[in-house]
Protein backbone atom coordinates (compact mmCIF):
# COMPACT_ATOMS: atom_id res chain seq x y z
CA UNK A 1 0.00 0.00 0.00
CA UNK A 2 1.26 3.28 -0.79
CA UNK A 3 0.44 6.96 0.04
CA UNK A 4 -2.67 8.62 -1.08
CA UNK A 5 -2.15 10.82 -3.57
CA UNK A 6 -1.34 14.11 -1.60
CA UNK A 7 -3.26 16.30 -4.53
CA UNK A 8 -6.33 14.59 -4.55
CA UNK A 9 -6.44 14.86 -0.65
CA UNK A 10 -5.37 18.68 -0.83
CA UNK A 11 -8.09 19.18 -3.33
CA UNK A 12 -11.05 17.46 -1.52
CA UNK A 13 -9.66 19.48 1.61
CA UNK A 14 -9.78 22.76 -0.38
CA UNK A 15 -13.18 22.30 -1.67
CA UNK A 16 -14.40 21.45 1.60
CA UNK A 17 -12.40 24.53 3.23
CA UNK A 18 -14.87 26.28 0.14
CA UNK A 19 -17.74 25.03 1.18
CA UNK A 20 -17.56 26.45 4.73
CA UNK A 21 -16.43 29.65 3.63
CA UNK A 22 -18.87 32.55 3.61
CA UNK A 23 -18.96 34.14 0.37
CA UNK A 24 -17.31 37.08 0.54
CA UNK A 25 -19.09 39.25 -1.98
CA UNK A 26 -22.68 37.88 -0.25
CA UNK A 27 -25.00 40.78 1.06
CA UNK A 28 -24.36 42.74 4.41
CA UNK A 29 -27.61 42.86 6.22
CA UNK A 30 -27.16 46.13 7.51
CA UNK A 31 -26.51 47.34 3.58
CA UNK A 32 -29.85 45.21 2.81
CA UNK A 33 -31.80 47.55 5.75
CA UNK A 34 -30.36 50.69 4.20
CA UNK A 35 -31.54 49.72 0.81
CA UNK A 36 -34.99 48.94 2.39
CA UNK A 37 -34.66 52.32 3.73
CA UNK A 38 -34.13 53.71 0.49
CA UNK A 39 -36.90 52.48 -1.18
CA UNK A 40 -39.55 53.92 1.61
CA UNK A 41 -38.92 57.48 -0.01
CA UNK A 42 -39.14 58.90 3.08
CA UNK A 43 -39.62 62.88 3.30
CA UNK A 44 -40.84 65.69 5.41
CA UNK A 45 -43.65 66.46 7.21
CA UNK A 46 -45.91 68.73 5.05
CA UNK A 47 -46.91 71.53 7.30
CA UNK A 48 -50.52 72.09 8.74
CA UNK A 49 -50.22 75.96 10.90
CA UNK A 50 -52.28 78.56 12.05
CA UNK A 51 -51.58 80.98 10.75
CA UNK A 52 -51.60 79.91 7.11
CA UNK A 53 -47.89 80.33 5.40
CA UNK A 54 -49.49 83.74 2.51
CA UNK A 55 -49.54 87.37 2.22
CA UNK A 56 -52.68 88.33 3.38
CA UNK A 57 -52.70 85.68 6.15
CA UNK A 58 -51.85 87.71 9.66
CA UNK A 59 -52.33 85.58 13.07
CA UNK A 60 -52.76 87.55 16.76
CA UNK A 61 -49.79 88.29 18.64
CA UNK A 62 -50.75 86.02 22.12
CA UNK A 63 -53.50 83.38 20.26
CA UNK A 64 -53.04 79.92 19.86
CA UNK A 65 -50.85 78.84 16.88
CA UNK A 66 -51.83 75.35 15.97
CA UNK A 67 -49.35 73.07 14.29
CA UNK A 68 -49.72 69.73 12.92
CA UNK A 69 -48.54 67.05 10.29
CA UNK A 70 -50.69 68.14 7.17
CA UNK A 71 -52.29 64.79 5.62
CA UNK A 72 -50.09 62.33 6.79
CA UNK A 73 -48.49 59.59 4.78
CA UNK A 74 -47.03 56.57 5.39
CA UNK A 75 -43.93 58.13 3.82
CA UNK A 76 -43.92 61.62 5.59
CA UNK A 77 -44.91 60.14 9.15
CA UNK A 78 -45.11 56.48 9.13
CA UNK A 79 -45.63 53.56 10.00
CA UNK A 80 -44.26 52.14 6.80
CA UNK A 81 -42.35 48.80 6.34
CA UNK A 82 -39.97 47.66 3.46
CA UNK A 83 -37.97 44.46 2.83
CA UNK A 84 -34.93 44.54 0.69
CA UNK A 85 -33.76 41.32 -0.64
CA UNK A 86 -30.47 39.70 -2.42
CA UNK A 87 -30.65 36.12 -3.48
CA UNK A 88 -32.04 34.43 -0.39
CA UNK A 89 -30.89 36.72 2.15
CA UNK A 90 -33.69 39.45 3.37
CA UNK A 91 -33.86 42.10 5.58
CA UNK A 92 -37.47 43.97 6.80
CA UNK A 93 -37.31 47.65 8.10
CA UNK A 94 -40.20 49.82 9.11
CA UNK A 95 -40.35 52.80 10.04
CA UNK A 96 -41.80 55.51 12.21
CA UNK A 97 -41.98 59.09 13.51
CA UNK A 98 -40.89 59.62 17.10
CA UNK A 99 -41.38 63.09 17.12
CA UNK A 100 -41.60 66.64 15.36
CA UNK A 101 -39.35 69.49 17.19
CA UNK A 102 -40.97 72.29 15.70
CA UNK A 103 -38.47 75.49 15.73
CA UNK A 104 -40.68 78.68 16.17
CA UNK A 105 -38.34 81.29 14.36
CA UNK A 106 -38.63 83.50 17.94
CA UNK A 107 -35.83 80.99 19.81
CA UNK A 108 -38.13 78.60 21.23
CA UNK A 109 -39.25 75.39 20.17
CA UNK A 110 -41.95 72.95 20.64
CA UNK A 111 -41.37 69.31 20.68
CA UNK A 112 -44.96 66.67 19.25
CA UNK A 113 -44.83 63.17 19.56
CA UNK A 114 -47.89 62.41 17.56
CA UNK A 115 -48.96 64.27 14.17
CA UNK A 116 -51.01 67.45 15.87
CA UNK A 117 -54.85 68.25 15.54
CA UNK A 118 -55.69 69.60 12.31
CA UNK A 119 -57.48 73.55 13.19
CA UNK A 120 -61.04 73.90 12.39
CA UNK A 121 -62.86 76.88 12.31
CA UNK A 122 -65.30 75.67 15.19
CA UNK A 123 -62.26 75.76 17.70
CA UNK A 124 -62.06 79.35 17.31
CA UNK A 125 -59.35 80.58 20.44
CA UNK A 126 -58.99 77.01 22.28
CA UNK A 127 -55.63 75.89 22.37
CA UNK A 128 -54.31 72.71 20.21
CA UNK A 129 -54.83 69.91 22.40
CA UNK A 130 -51.43 68.28 21.76
CA UNK A 131 -49.76 70.75 19.51
CA UNK A 132 -49.25 74.41 20.05
CA UNK A 133 -47.75 77.83 20.70
CA UNK A 134 -47.87 81.54 21.50
CA UNK A 135 -46.20 84.18 20.11
CA UNK A 136 -45.17 87.05 22.43
CA UNK A 137 -44.18 89.45 19.45
CA UNK A 138 -45.02 90.76 16.53
CA UNK A 139 -42.89 89.92 13.23
CA UNK A 140 -42.62 87.42 10.60
CA UNK A 141 -40.60 84.07 11.63
CA UNK A 142 -39.98 81.22 9.68
CA UNK A 143 -40.86 77.91 11.36
CA UNK A 144 -38.90 74.66 10.70
CA UNK A 145 -40.50 71.36 11.61
CA UNK A 146 -38.32 68.60 11.89
CA UNK A 147 -39.02 64.97 12.19
CA UNK A 148 -37.35 62.27 13.68
CA UNK A 149 -37.80 59.11 12.31
CA UNK A 150 -36.36 55.61 13.99
CA UNK A 151 -36.43 52.63 11.70
CA UNK A 152 -36.01 49.47 12.80
CA UNK A 153 -34.74 46.65 10.87
CA UNK A 154 -34.29 42.34 11.23
CA UNK A 155 -33.01 40.09 9.06
CA UNK A 156 -30.05 37.53 8.39
CA UNK A 157 -30.11 36.45 12.63
CA UNK A 158 -29.04 40.90 12.89
CA UNK A 159 -31.70 43.28 13.92
CA UNK A 160 -30.46 47.25 14.04
CA UNK A 161 -31.77 50.62 14.04
CA UNK A 162 -31.17 53.94 11.89
CA UNK A 163 -32.03 57.25 12.38
CA UNK A 164 -32.83 59.80 9.92
CA UNK A 165 -34.51 63.35 9.94
CA UNK A 166 -35.76 65.54 7.60
CA UNK A 167 -36.99 69.67 7.63
CA UNK A 168 -39.30 71.29 6.75
CA UNK A 169 -40.36 75.31 7.15
CA UNK A 170 -43.20 77.46 6.35
CA UNK A 171 -43.03 81.54 7.14
CA UNK A 172 -45.76 82.77 9.01
CA UNK A 173 -46.36 86.71 9.68
CA UNK A 174 -48.02 87.59 13.57
CA UNK A 175 -49.25 91.11 14.21
CA UNK A 176 -50.45 93.15 17.37
CA UNK A 177 -54.68 92.90 17.73
CA UNK A 178 -54.99 96.66 16.94
CA UNK A 179 -53.13 96.50 13.60
CA UNK A 180 -55.16 93.71 12.75
CA UNK A 181 -58.26 96.02 12.93
CA UNK A 182 -57.18 99.29 11.14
Amino acid sequence: MGQPDQSWVSDCAFDRWIASVPDPGGPDAEQLALRAVSQMDLNPIDIGIVPEEGPDRVGIVGMPQWMWVNEPAPNTFGPISMTATAGTASVTATANVDKVVWDMGDGNTVTCTGPGTVYEDRFDIMDSPDCGYRYTKQGEYEVTATSYWTVQWEGMDQRGTILRDFEAKANIVMGEAQVITQ
